[in-house]
Parts: C-alpha cells; structure tokens; sequence
C-alpha cells in the first residue's frame, strides 16, 4: 500500500523553495508514494514542472474568495449567507494597511485573520509537510490531519517576539522541523531552543543533470547584446538586497564599464526598482525580465552571477549558477559558506553597494581571479542528489513508528 504523502507550499512561483519542491518531486518514487500537492496561489510558472503522478489538488474555497474583487466578495457573502468570509478578508486588509509587516509579520495577521473560515482538507495522510514557513506551516499544523508532520524552513528565522510565541504553538504540533542549511538550523536552534532535537539539515536538492539538460533548451537573453552580461535571480523584496544591486550597478555605470544586468523575478518592490532605475539613469544596464519557468539558459549564457541577499536559508540560485559553472559574486549572508569559498568558486563580498561593485569589477579586470574561478567551478563536485536520502530517512522513521 503506498504512503499517502501532503505537501503544502504558498505557490509555485520561481523562487527557491519552489524550486526546490519541484525538483524534489521528480525524483520521488511513485511506484511507493501517492502525492497531493496543495498551493494558497495557482497559477505558478513552475506548476508545469510538477510530475504527471501528483495529484495538485483544487483551490480552497478562501484562496477562490480572496481573489475576488471587491463587489464579488460581497455578492458571494451575501449569496452563500457566509459573511463571516468577508469580515475575516476586510480584518486582514485593514490591518496590513495599518503599517509595515515583515513576512512573519503578515503571515501571522493573515493566519489570526482568517483561520476560522478557511477550510480543512478532508483527506487523511500518513505524512503532511509544510514545505515553507508562515501560512503553509500554520494550515498544516491545524487543518491536516496526518500520522505525522514535518516543518520545513527555508529562511533565517530570526523572529520578534509576538511571532515566536504565537509560531510556538505550531510548531509544537510537528513531529520534526527540517532547515534547509546547517546554519539556518543554528539560527533557528537559537530561535527556538526547545526544538533543537527535532531539527534536521535536508539541503535543497539540486540536480544537475536536469539543470543542465533545461540550460541546453528554450529561450535565454533575446537581445542582441554581445557584452558582458551579469545575472541576478530572485524576488523582488527586501531580503535580496536590489538597493545595494542598483547602487552597484550606478558605480559600474559611472566608472565606464561597458554591461547590461539582467534580473529575474518579480514581487513588491518592483514600482521602487524601477524608479530608481529611472533615477540612477540605468534602463539600458538593468534590465527586468519578470519570472522565467526555466532560468537555467539565462545563467548558463550570462558571464557573472550576482547575488546582493541580506538572508538566505541556502541560496539555490547560488548552486545553480555554481552547476553551470558561471563566476559567482556573493554578499555574506548567515548561510553563504555552506556553499561558497572565498577566492575559489567566486567571491564572497560585505553587505553593501560598493563592495559589490568592487567584486564584479575585480572579475572583469583581473582574467587570472577570473579563469582560477572558472576552472574550479568547472572541477568540484556538482548538486546534491544524495539529499534525497535523507528525505527517505524521515520516512522510514515513520515507518517504524507505524508497525
């Protein structure tokens, strides 16, 4: 009889997590495992990548709700005699507009708003796992039923705490708590003490043979630029630190350097960036190219990677960029060294604009760094399949708690 498995995710949008969820159910044995997949946000560009064997099961009644507009949501309360819906949407809008959330921030305000009228899944599972923090995690701890459940966490979690006290009460309910990278593991120890034996390090799977087979096939840069080309990939927010990506590139401008910058992604700051690409005068040099389903033709054919993060639980993108064996400059964000090192697979650089720029600029200048990088990149080891083992692990636990 096969395991009955429940992932939950906010949405397949190209981020990290949802690469790496992605990639984690292609290689999964279906001959062993039945797989629903439950998304808060459908439409994903990466929800064509998901096997043909998972089974993406339908919106939620709350997610079909709140995308509604306004008139809508108000029709369908009043037709359904169910304004509790309403009420439960209008106490959340209300009180992001109030003032500036973190993510854990309007996580938790979503979660007190609306916890009441979202529904249960019906199903039973032998395992539920959250594959993201925030929203994914407080749904599976409450609304699934399951023999057991695992948390994911991919950021580093470093909480205020109101979220710490109100996150405790959820992560109460998991079995284990897996962090993607050994340090968000320590930073999530230091968060939660109490949890410290039930965390587990389960890295971000990458695989590079499927990373290079897509880097060979569809659509990569569709101008006809033949300059250096540097790469950034990720959301447009806060965490990825684009104001020191745009300060960089203002300097890389200002200097004479002959580039364009490409990014892909998209998110909340896209209004602001664009602004200051109009202020920084640089709407020949960064360039927006909004989400790709497969990224890997842009990284392969790009000349640097460049990542500006504040925090990251892992930095897939980094390990894409490093399969693909494009030279990497990188802030020095809590996880960075589980991957990089310094001088060797890239360069890893301070938390600001400048030195950003001075790390590209040490690539561009000095051809010897340059190929040094290029020929390790070229020579050490490539992915993590063996992650995938210990995904395996975790379910064999529950086998033997079962029999």
């Amino acid at each position: 009889m096969k395991t009955k498995m429940l992932f939950v995710i906010d949405s397949l949008e190209c981020a990290g997590a949802e690469k790496s969820l992605v990639t984690l159910l292609s290689l999964l044995n279906y001959s062993k495992y039945s797989v629903d997949l439950m998304l808060f946000g459908h439409g994903g560009e990466l929800e064509k990548l998901v096997p043909n064997e998972v089974n993406i099961l339908e919106p939620l009644k709350y997610t079909e709700f709140s995308n509604m507009n306004l008139s809508e949501a108000i029709y369908y309360s009043i037709a359904n005699v169910n304004i509790n819906l309403l009420i439960a949407r209008m106490k959340y809008s209300m009180s992001i507009r109030k003032k500036k959330y973190s993510n854990a921030q309007k996580a938790r305000v979503f979660w007190k708003s609306i916890s009441n009228v979202i529904e249960n899944n019906p199903k039973t599972y032998d395992i539920a796992i959250s594959y993201a923090q925030g929203v994914p995690t407080f749904y599976v701890a409450e609304k699934i039923k399951a023999k057991k459940k695992y948390a994911w966490v991919n950021v580093s979690y470093r909480l205020e705490e109101n979220d710490k006290v109100f996150q405790r009460k959820y992560y109460n309910l998991y079995d284990k708590i897996v962090a993607v990278s050994d340090s968000t593991k320590e930073v999530l120890s230091e968060t939660f003490p109490e949890y410290s034996e039930r965390i587990e390090v389960i890295y971000d799977i990458n695989n590079p043979k499927l990373i290079s087979g897509m880097a060979g096939i569809g659509k990569s840069y569709e101008d006809d630029y033949d300059g250096l080309r540097i790469l950034t990939i990720g959301r447009l927010a806060q965490q990825k630190g684009y104001d020191m990506a745009l300060e960089a590139c203002k300097m890389l401008k200002e200097k004479g350097h002959k580039f364009r910058w490409y990014v892909l992604g998209k998110g909340p700051l896209e209004k602001v960036i664009k602004e200051k690409i109009k202020e920084y005068n640089l709407i020949e040099n960064f360039i927006l190219l909004g989400v790709k389903a497969n990224p890997y033709p842009y990284i392969k054919n790009a000349d640097i990677y460049v990542q500006t993060s504040r925090f990251e639980g892992f930095g897939l993108a980094i390990a894409e960029a490093r399969m693909l064996n494009i030279p990497i400059v990188t802030t020095k964000f809590d996880a960075v060294f589980n991957q990089m090192i310094d001088g060797e697979n890239g360069l890893v650089v301070d938390m600001n604009g400048k030195a950003v720029y001075e790390g590209i600029v040490r690539l561009i200048r000095n051809q010897a760094i340059y190929n040094h990088i290029l020929a390790y990149l070229s020579s050490e080891k490539k992915g993590n399949i063996e992650e995938l083992d210990k995904f395996y692990q975790l379910i064999e636990e529950r086998k033997q708690v079962v029999q």
